[in-house]
Formats: C-alpha cells, sequence, structure tokens
C-alpha cells in the first residue's frame, strides 16, 4: 500500500509530468503502477528526490513521481495518488 498527497505538479519537456508531495504511508518503486484519486491504474516510469533518481519512494521522503502517459489536466495539487501491493515483512 502507498500513499502520497500531490503538492505540486509540473511540466518536464521530453520526460512527463512530475507530482511532487511526502509519502504519508508505504513503499513505492519504478514500474509501479497507481491510481490518482481512485482513477485508471498509471505507470510511475522514474522517481527523483532532491534531484537525484531513486529507485524507491518510503515514508516520510518528499518525492517527485515522473509520469510519461500523463497531462497536467490528469493531476493536481491535492489529488491523492494510492497504490496496493503485497509487502512481504
Amino acid at each position: 500500500m502507498f500513499r502520497m498527497t500531490v503538492q505540486d505538479v509540473f511540466f518536464i519537456r521530453n520526460r512527463g509530468i512530475v507530482a511532487t508531495g511526502r509519502v504519508e504511508y508505504g513503499e513505492l518503486r519504478i514500474g509501479d503502477e497507481v491510481r490518482i484519486n481512485d482513477g485508471s491504474a498509471v505507470r510511475v516510469d522514474a522517481i527523483e528526490a532532491f534531484r537525484k533518481r531513486v529507485d524507491t519512494a518510503k515514508v516520510g521522503d518528499n518525492v517527485g513521481l515522473l509520469f510519461a502517459r500523463l497531462t497536467k489536466s490528469d493531476v493536481a495539487a491535492g489529488d491523492v495518488i494510492t497504490s496496493t501491493g503485497v509487502f512481504l515483512a
């Protein structure tokens, strides 16, 4: 399970839309599918933290999630990004 409330959204030419925020719950990896406000599933194409690419985002991290296939009208500040999954302890 993953949850992040979007704080800001911006567009990077030739890359896609980036939704920024702080991870509230769970963990996310590049390639995972998420839902924006319980909409259709969308693949996370990259994760960045402080201008560096990272493989995972976990609770408390301030990150930007890159979506190559979305437009700026698909996600906005205040939207909630979630995923479900099986996590082994």
